[in-house]
């Protein structure tokens, strides 16, 4: 690797500095700029392999030319990183070449890794021809939790191509939004998107609603019917809940699969279908292929790019997001205006919401409803919400609050907003936070070390080097006249 160019663009010195740091340490020739008009200039002269680059610059979106500059350089690889963190700027980035994106605050070991994959392509491997489809600003994913990112970088690399998927997820998550994600952006999106779910059709109609029926094939059979491989015939066919198939039904979806071609029920002439699968499902396929009740050689077929949608507990720092984007869902469809007080959206974090973003939509249209004043606080909220589903709200606030604090610090001592740079990371943080945590924790025992030690999980000479270290003296933090409570 020794020797080979790379050229960071980024506004934000700090960035510039810490990746090109790591990247040094790595062995390769890096030059950064802060712009798009000196990233064309050093693409001339410095001639790099690989083009790592922000996509919010101060003379413009660093995304627009990307497509031009790769199809005047197929050999150049670029890496695109992010604060904006939506469906849209990952897709858009795939779409335009993009060998990968990051989304900001992004980890160095994750940027490392890329950029080694990405030197480690050959030039045929360029990515150069992925769909040309636009994205909007409409599109059905809500959400910049770190928890997403994944999903959105699955479903950009899956739009140009038809390989089959498979959207695992606890019921309520999502699934058919993801699956109406990678059909209106991929190359099928003026065709049908047809969806079925096995769980709401009787096992004796399956076939039926599947590969479509002859007149009098069964009793009610009036008229020849169409199946849904044939609706969604050029376009996708979504098999929700694909778990509750029976096993008859998961032989013959096998046959259609393998052959492209169905038989209509009382038919006998074969019909060739051309659809991209989607299937999903909330229940764990390993125990039923264990149990013998999924066909592991259609899991195979179905799950050849697996995309895992989390629980919204999971995601919690999406909840306000999302809980305001339905309110204005709500308002866009004609019911009363309600807005989302901040107290009532850091309790809406605190709740675990087992019906997952279903739930949450739910409630935001039943607010609108049932609501009297035009801000949504936490009173009301705590009388529609499950007291069992809701942590405790003053130490988990305060963790959240804490966790918040150091993302905040961390992303304007490295990542974003940095007017210099800072190393040595880890000691400076400790720097902040240790002296309060002894502090306190001595305060809290009247000044007894041996205790405090003990709270800390840390020996008592430990404690006595660190006090001299940040200076501490227990008896004057004493005599400040701190409380418990």
């Amino acid at each position: 690797m020794s020797g080979r160019h790379i050229l960071v663009v980024d506004d934000d010195q700090a960035v510039c500095v810490v990746i090109a740091e790591a990247l040094k340490r790595q062995g390769y020739m890096v030059k950064t700029v802060g712009s798009i008009a000196e990233r064309r200039i050093q693409i001339e002269e410095f001639q790099p392999e690989l083009l790592i680059s922000d996509v919010m610059l101060p003379d413009g979106d660093g995304l627009e030319d990307i497509a031009s500059i790769i199809a005047e350089r197929p050999a150049l690889r670029v890496i695109i990183l992010s604060a904006q963190n939506t469906l849209d700027t990952a897709v858009r980035a795939t779409a335009q070449g993009a060998f990968e994106y990051l989304p900001k605050p992004f980890d160095l070991n994750d940027l490392s890794q890329a950029v080694d994959a990405a030197l480690g392509q050959s030039a045929s491997h360029a990515l150069s021809e992925q769909g040309s489809g636009a994205a909007t600003d409409e599109l059905p994913l809500i959400g910049r939790s770190a928890a997403m990112q994944e999903v959105y970088r699955t479903i950009a690399r899956v739009i140009s191509n038809d390989l089959s998927i498979l959207v695992l997820g606890e019921s309520g998550t999502g699934k058919e939004l993801v699956a109406e994600a990678i059909h209106n952006l991929g190359t099928r999106r003026e065709q049908p998107f047809v969806a079925i779910n096995m769980a709401a059709i009787p096992r004796e109609l399956i076939e039926a609603e599947l590969f479509g029926y002859e007149k009098g094939a069964f009793t009610g059979a009036a008229t020849r019917t169409a199946g849904k491989f044939e609706q969604a015939q050029g376009g996708t066919l979504f098999l929700d809940e694909i778990g509750d198939m029976p096993m008859e039904a998961q032989t013959r979806l096998l046959r259609v699969l393998q052959s492209g071609e169905v038989t209509t029920v009382g038919g006998t002439r074969p019909i060739r279908v051309d659809v991209r699968i989607i299937a999903a499902t909330n229940k764990d396929l390993g125990v039923l292929l264990a149990e013998g009740r999924f066909r592991e050689d259609l899991y195979y077929r179905l799950n050849v790019v697996p995309v895992h949608l989390p629980a919204l507990r999971d995601r919690s720092d999406d909840v306000p997001l999302l809980a305001r984007h339905f309110l204005d869902q709500a308002a866009a469809d004609g019911l009363p205006r309600k807005a989302l007080s901040d107290d009532a959206a850091a309790l809406l974090r605190l709740y675990s919401w087992p019906g997952n973003v279903r739930e949450l939509k739910n409630l935001m249209q039943r607010l609108t409803v049932l609501a009297r004043e035009t801000v949504i606080g936490p009173e009301l909220l705590r009388q529609v919400l499950s007291v069992d589903n809701l942590s405790e709200p003053r130490a988990t606030a305060v963790e959240d609050g804490l966790r918040e604090a150091v993302r905040r610090w961390t992303r304007e001592h490295l990542t974003i907003g940095a007017s210099k740079t800072q190393t040595n990371m880890h000691d400076l943080l400790l720097e902040c936070v240790e002296p309060v945590l002894l502090s306190e924790t001595l305060a809290a025992v009247d000044g007894n070390q041996i205790k405090a030690a003990a709270m800390l999980g840390i020996n008592r000479n430990t404690l006595r080097k660190k006090l001299t270290i940040y200076d501490i003296d227990p008896v004057q933090r004493l005599n400040r006249g701190w409380s418990p409570s």
